[in-house]
């Protein structure tokens, strides 16, 4: 038995949200799977478990905000879930139909009971029999006819459900005899109650964001038909339903203006819808997050900032035979190339790959570089892309499209907001020429990429335009000097002068 607790999804969070479980009890969960939505400062994140087994008792309910750490739920292996059926089994042999009834006759009468005659043995003599007092056969009890018609053919769907099950499915108006048992012997659980839904209501299939998208612009899923895979409603179907939905109701309180102050120069402004109030509250929160991590880094964490101008001009003219005849879709960038050259380089130097915990330096067991996102509403997250040293250039370049697309639309997942050993951060697409980043702790090193540009570039003794990138580095002074960040950017500038080896 396991017990699932509240993950940490960042140095920055202490407790979290649960938003909501994706499985009940009873359900069997493998190593990996998604099992519940928890919100914190920054984003809602699917958590996975780290176990297999059989999901247990949930021992938080949806809405509750707790630490770090906190259990969440039970995971029983296979022998426990065993030994809970079987108790849970015995608990109900109560309620199961009613087998004929056998009457035991007493002790002291089975000796009394005429016995069986015994086969003759050749060769043997059958003892004589002995004699026992006469006892009068107790009477066979008496029963009642029971008409034919109110014999049920089969056992009602309700048979296998327990005294309590009964009475919260009367609580619920549940009707039991729709309900799918997934019990032993497809006995009906208290789970099964709890997950069905009321009589009026239709059972809705939708991805977490796609239900808080939907509480927030207030659209009812209920009549909404899925575009996703076996007709999962999406946050595509939610926002097409808010943009054809008319709530006359509603129009007036978004027009009706809101006066501030008074007297003849008291100003209006127009109402703001409660989700614009649920969004601004997140990217406060996010944005306080943000400011406490940081400050919290600049305060604890001795700075050092190193950079280096690099010429791509190998590179691009690698990118430009390896995009020949490609879609635009499958081209790759220069951002592919430098993740790569950031994830060797940390393998070459690494002293700059792990954290600083409990006063002293903890190399990081794997390259795991997190890539800085700028959300559309404001504040970032860090996706991080496991094993990076050892994924291709194409492979980077799918793995950070696919990272970049969920961070925006809010479906990454626990584990890929966790783990990074070193953070690569660029602003080269708004123009931004070099970036000096803050360290994110516990790690103990941030690399930054600008804007690729063209600039003057002398190559043996010849002057010519040429493009370049400045890289740069925040390092941790505790863990390294300026010397080891110096080879860390010397060994990415290496690597880009041969990308075919990357």
């Amino acid at each position: 038995m396991a017990e699932f607790t509240m993950p940490s999804l960042g140095a920055d969070m202490d407790e979290g949200l649960l938003v909501e479980w994706l499985v009940g009890p009873g359900d069997p969960v493998s190593k990996g799977d998604v099992v519940a939505v928890v919100e914190t400062d920054k984003a809602a994140i699917e958590v996975e478990c780290f176990e297999s087994g059989t999901m247990g008792r949930l021992l938080v309910e949806p809405g509750a905000r707790v630490p770090v750490g906190t259990p969440l739920a039970v995971i029983e292996s296979g022998a426990a879930q065993g030994r809970r059926d079987v108790a849970e089994a015995a608990q109900v042999v109560e309620v199961a139909p009613a087998a004929p009834a056998v009457r035991t006759p007493p002790r002291d009468a089975e000796w009394a009971r005429p016995a069986a005659p015994v086969p003759a043995v050749a060769g043997r003599r059958p003892k004589a029999d002995r004699k026992a007092p006469s006892v009068p056969a107790p009477p066979p009890p008496h029963r009642a006819p029971v008409p034919a018609a109110s014999v049920p053919p089969h056992p009602e769907p309700a048979a296998g459900a327990g005294p309590l099950v009964r009475h919260l499915a009367a609580e619920r108006g549940v009707d039991l005899a729709s309900v799918h048992g997934t019990g032993r012997g497809g006995r009906i659980t208290r789970a099964d109650v709890e997950h069905s839904p009321p009589p009026s209501a239709r059972r809705v299939r939708a991805t977490p964001y796609a239900r808080r998208l939907a509480h927030e612009l207030g659209v009812d899923l209920v009549p909404l038909h899925g575009s996703g895979v076996g007709e999962v409603v999406r946050a595509a179907d939610v926002h097409a339903a808010a943009r054809d939905r008319v709530r006359p109701e509603s129009r007036p309180v978004s027009r009706e203006p809101v006066r501030t102050g008074s007297g003849p120069r008291a100003r209006t402004r127009p109402a703001v819808p409660a989700h614009d109030d649920r969004k601004a509250e997140r990217a406060a929160a996010m944005r306080r997050a943000i400011g406490e991590l940081m400050a919290r880094s600049k305060r604890e964490i001795p700075h050092y900032y190193l950079s280096t101008t690099i010429d791509l001009t190998a590179a691009q003219e690698w990118l430009h035979r390896r995009n020949r005849g490609r879609p635009p879709s499958d081209r790759l960038v220069p951002a592919a190339l430098l993740l790569k050259a950031a994830a060797l380089a940390a393998r070459a130097v690494p002293q700059l790959n792990g954290f600083w915990q409990d006063g002293g330096f903890s190399p990081g067991g794997a390259i795991h570089l997190g890539v800085a996102v700028s959300l559309r509403d404001g504040g970032l997250l860090t996706p991080v892309i496991h094993d990076a040293d050892t994924l291709g250039p194409e492979e980077l370049m799918a793995t950070l499209k696919d990272l970049v697309q969920r961070a925006r639309l809010g479906r990454l997942r626990g584990s890929e907001l966790s783990g990074a050993t070193v953070t690569v951060t660029s602003l080269g697409d708004q123009g931004v020429e070099s970036v000096f980043g803050v360290i994110h702790p516990p790690q103990v090193a941030l690399v930054g990429f600008g804007a690729v540009v063209e600039r003057p570039w002398a190559t043996g003794g010849l002057l010519g335009v040429r493009p370049v990138v400045t890289a740069t580095l925040s390092a941790d002074h505790r863990a390294s000097d300026g010397a080891v960040g110096a080879r860390y950017l010397t060994a990415v500038d290496r690597l880009l002068q041969k990308p075919e080896e990357l």
